[in-house]
Order: structure tokens, then sequence, then C-alpha cells
């Protein structure tokens, strides 16, 4: 449901430039000669192609948050976001890679297994957990390791980064700003600096130290910091909405079977006067139980 979501905020983002972007008149009008950047635009071409693939990438990624035939709309997402991300390769970053990447693994995970209406059409309970093998999960949280210790290695490849001065520069981008920081801030050597190294020391905390049961929820919540802030004063694009999505394949399962039972708690003290079973829906109780009768463990990372 969370990548749903953000897949439905990547697509609209491309409508205001679809034609100036990818269009046949736009400011790339051939698509990159490359054998390995395959495109549905590339067989199918036109402005009418693009509206359409724009359309059809909006509804499947309806499809997948409300999760009606999940798996299938998945793999539609991820086959259209990468025919856009073909089309023209010099607009996106690696925030929307990510997104590409997560796409992939849900097409090849179970992920209408619950909080679905596949699930709902298939049992009658929209919310129940079930036992289903971890390995999805897992890539998810191999991608999010990797995804930090590949930044790290990168950044401590260069020079602004050791030298304590690149969040300096990235803060003084007037082009990619969203809340321009003081003159003071960003030109103290002693401030950026230390902002500098935090933000790698978080970087290769979370990489490495995700794995440490005890550790995790530190370092996770160091990175959620980290990366709110980025997304406050800086445009870098859905990275960190992707990464976000990467972090809840680290939510304890035990977490998750107790969400019946709090939403339902949450309801009766909101609303003590109403009824809250309905009909054609089991009782909240019902799914409480469904949800503890056999959730998969998607953090069993070695303490």
């Amino acid at each position: 449901m969370a990548f749903g979501a953000l897949a439905i905020g990547w697509t609209i983002s491309l409508l205001p430039d679809l034609y100036a972007l990818f269009g046949p008149h736009g400011v790339l009008p051939q698509r990159p000669e490359d054998a390995y950047l395959w495109s549905v635009f590339a067989i199918w071409t036109g402005e009418h192609a693009l509206l359409i693939g724009w359309i059809l990438l909006l509804v499947s990624s309806v499809a997948l948050t409300i999760g009606w035939h999940s798996r299938l709309a998945a793999l539609a997402v991820y086959v259209l976001i990468l025919s856009f991300e073909h089309r023209n390769v010099w607009v996106f970053n690696s925030g929307d890679l990510a997104v590409r990447i997560e796409a992939l693994l849900l097409a090849i995970s179970p992920c209408g297994a619950a909080l679905s209406i596949d699930r709902a059409r298939d049992t009658g309970k929209f919310w129940s957990a079930q036992q289903r093998p971890g390995w999805p999960v897992r890539l998810m949280q191999v991608q999010l390791s990797l995804i930090y210790l590949a930044s790290a290695q990168a950044k401590l490849s260069g020079n602004a980064w050791p030298q304590g001065t690149a969040v300096s520069y990235a803060l003084r981008l007037p082009d990619m700003a969203l809340l321009p920081m003081p003159h003071w801030f960003t030109t103290s050597a002693l401030l950026m600096n230390a902002v500098t190294w935090a933000a790698l020391a978080v970087e290769l905390s979370v990489g490495i130290l995700v794995w440490n049961k005890r550790l995790r929820p530190w370092v996770l919540a160091a990175g959620v910091i980290m990366h709110t802030m980025i997304m406050i004063t800086i445009a870098v694009g859905f990275f960190t909405l992707a990464v976000f999505v990467l972090y809840l394949a680290f939510v304890p399962p035990e977490i998750v079977q107790r969400l019946p039972g709090s939403a339902s708690d949450m309801a009766r003290k909101l609303l003590p006067g109403r009824r809250r079973n309905f009909p054609g829906r089991p009782a909240i109780p019902d799914l409480a139980e469904g949800a503890a009768s056999g959730a998969e463990n998607p953090t069993g990372a070695d303490e």
C-alpha cells in the first residue's frame, strides 16, 4: 500500500511535463540508442502512446495500492516506470531507480497476501497475516543496506565528503533549495563539518547496524531524521519516500500483529456508541485473530 501511494505520486509528477520530457517534439525527440534501454515507447511511439502509457501507469498504481490483482499491477507498474525512465534517462535520479527496483521486488512477491482486495475476495478478510516465504522481504532489506553502503562508498571516494564540505555545497544550490538555510549556517566550517560527517556516519550505521536487532530501531530512527531533514531542505525527488518504503521491511512482525487490535481499540475509544461490525465484514476481533494466526517474520536478522 505504501509503495502504491508512492507510485501514484511518482506518476502524477510526470504529467505536467509529459510531452516536453518524453514526446517526439520535446527536449529529447529521439530515445537513446542503446540495446539495454528497452522501453515500451520504443515499440509504440507518439504522444498518444505516452498519454495512454501514463494512464495505464496511474491505473496500475491505484490497483496496487488497493490490492486489486496486486502482482499483475506491480508488474505493470515496473514495466511502465522502466519505459519512462529509458525513454529519457537524463531527467531521473537514484530515487527514481529505487522506485523502479521496489516495483520489481513487489512483482515477484506475494504482495496481495494481506491488506488487499485480493485477500478480501479470497477469504473475506481484508487484514489477515499468512505464512509466506520471507525471501522477498529479505531482498528489500538487502536492497536498503546496499543503497546506504554504495552511497557511503561513493562519497568517501571523492573529496567533498571526507573534507566535510559536501553539505555546505548542497545547501547553497539555489535551484535545489526548498528551505533556504541561513548564510551563517552554510558557511560555518565547524557546523558543516559536523553535519557532513554525521550524514556519513548515519549512512554507514544504517547500512551495517540495521542487521543488529537491538540497534536497528536506533539507526532507523537516525535515518528517518536525516532523510526528513533532507526532504524539507533540498529537492531530491522521490528518494526519501522510496527509502522509507524499504524501511517498512524492517518493521517487527509482532507490531504488525498488534495493529488490528490497536485499530479496534482506537475505534472503540473514538466511536463508543457506534456499531463496529459491518454487514459482509468480519468482526474486528476476528481480524486480530487472523493477523496473529501466521505472520511471517520479515526481520529475522541475527541479533
